[in-house]
């Protein structure tokens, strides 16, 4: 016989509750936070619209119905679109996350947290107009940076002790949990309502990481945060019409997710929410590559000023005996990969990939993951002869909350019984502990970002919103997503 189960209802899960009394009552006193959080608007939506350079991505962008045109609507940056904020997010998640060049988080589960700012900015837009249209005041985006530092601490603070890759489960559905919360709250919602939204972002189905690995890598990886951000709005604005929630939606038994998708654990927490994700958070400035293996290809830059003439042609390669990557143990798990590569997707994600671009050509775009770049015979040459190796001391420098950092090591071995220097890099350009030296390359990237798609004048009035803190702060949401417009 099974055991009786009670249906009274219980009180909602503390996880839930700490989520939305954060969202409705924390205030942010961190200056470094909105600094931060105004450098990463900069250059996630400037990543955003480098993908749009990208059929790839661009196919998949506009309404769902050909045509459709929201009286309101949010607007995509980039683009002649104006959508439901459902879409919008979407379209606008897609592109951030298209290259695979916005900041990251690492801990027991990885992501990236400006993944959120689909559902955010085409939230905030689609509020500002609406009022407007009723006299009413709009948003301004010191509240879109508000809604990023929240967002950025949910996910990152729910990802420093649960791993849920682990359990087969992508990271996205962080995406999705951070967005439905502080949507729901830029809505008004109320308490419950919060906390009625996130409940059913825990109870949805969770994507799988299948599409991140072989030897199924594919370009859903590239959507799937903008799936999860726009799924987030919608199961916001569901809470804000009343839709019931499930309190035990983590802690049922038989039934929650504990017992279903995380074996049967409850989540660990290493520490409150506050502004911590934000000011630490990492960003991908130089080059677009899957953040464990960022330090591994300044490494390979590194070497090829030392050994650009000894790997120029097949003949020369066939004279390495060895190249030794060390690294750490979430880079040999998710990155390390061998025999054939199938697209763009799966060749961001193999440091070997990205390592023997680095060393053949001292830098590494977005172009060098397309077709044409990777039917290079010298590349996989290379490869082969690589060979991953754990430093344990990387791995747990990797877990250390008070450094958080992403060691590589590469060393070329030659059958003559030479061998390059081990270029180790601890800390890459991105890390908090190298931002004066990141922020202005930050900055250049935009720059340039923003000249793949405006002329000088719309560039120049862009920049200077964007350039000063209190400026950009009080700016409109809707005045400034229409400086983005095609």
């Amino acid at each position: 016989m099974s055991a009786h189960i009670s249906n009274v209802r219980p009180d909602p899960d503390q996880v839930l509750v700490d989520i939305a009394d954060y969202v409705l009552n924390y205030q942010i006193n961190s200056d470094e936070a909105y600094n931060t959080a105004r450098n990463c608007l900069m250059d996630t939506l400037g990543c955003g619209l480098e993908a749009l350079s990208y059929p790839a991505c661009t196919k998949l962008l506009g309404p769902i119905v050909p045509g459709t045109v929201v009286p309101n609507g949010a607007k995509v940056p980039g683009t002649q679109f104006q959508l439901d904020p459902v879409q919008a997010a979407f379209n606008i998640g897609a592109m951030i996350r298209w290259l695979d060049f916005n900041d990251t988080w690492l801990a027991a589960e990885w992501g990236h947290p400006s993944d959120n700012l689909g559902g955010i900015l085409a939230t905030a837009d689609w509020i500002s107009r609406t009022r407007v249209s009723q006299g009413k005041d709009p948003l301004t985006m010191r509240d879109v940076l508000t809604a990023m530092i929240k967002a950025h601490e949910i996910q990152g603070v729910l990802a420093l002790e649960n791993s849920f890759n682990r359990v087969g489960i992508d990271h996205v559905i962080l995406v999705k949990v951070a967005s439905t919360a502080v949507v729901a709250g830029m809505l008004g919602a109320s308490r419950d309502e919060i906390i009625n939204a996130v409940s059913n972002a825990w109870v949805d189905g969770q994507a799988l990481r299948t599409y991140r690995h072989a030897p199924n890598t594919g370009s859903r990886k590239s959507w799937a945060a903008g799936d999860a951000t726009s799924r987030a709005v919608r199961l916001a604005l569901m809470a804000m019409k009343g839709e019931m929630g499930y309190p035990s939606a983590l802690s049922a038994k038989g039934w929650g997710f504990y017992d279903v998708l995380f074996k049967g654990q409850p989540f660990k927490f290493q520490r409150p929410y506050g502004s911590y994700v934000m000011e630490h958070v990492l960003f991908k400035i130089s080059f677009p590559a899957e953040f464990h293996a960022q330090t591994a290809v300044e490494c390979a830059f590194a070497l090829h000023q030392q050994i650009a003439h000894r790997v120029d042609t097949l003949e020369k390669i066939d004279q390495i005996d060895k190249i030794v990557i060390t690294t750490h143990e979430s880079a040999i798990r998710i990155i390390d990969k061998s025999g054939p590569l199938a697209n763009p997707a799966d060749r961001d994600h193999c440091i070997q990939y990205m390592s023997a671009v680095g060393l053949l050509k001292g830098n590494l775009t977005a172009a060098d993951y397309e077709d044409d770049v990777a039917a290079d015979p010298r590349i996989d040459a290379l490869r082969a002869k690589m060979q991953c190796v754990e430093n344990t001391q990387y791995t747990q420098d990797y877990l250390d909350p008070d450094k958080r950092s992403i060691a590589n090591a590469i060393q070329v071995f030659f059958k003559d019984g030479s061998k390059s220097d081990n270029v180790a890099v601890e800390y890459p350009i991105g890390h908090r502990r190298r931002r004066a030296e990141g922020i202005p390359e930050l900055v250049k990237k935009f720059k340039v970002n923003l000249a793949r798609r405006f002329p000088a004048k719309q560039q120049h009035a862009i920049w200077s919103v964007c350039e000063q803190q209190k400026t950009l702060e009080a700016t409109p949401v809707h005045e400034f997503v229409n400086l983005f417009e095609i």
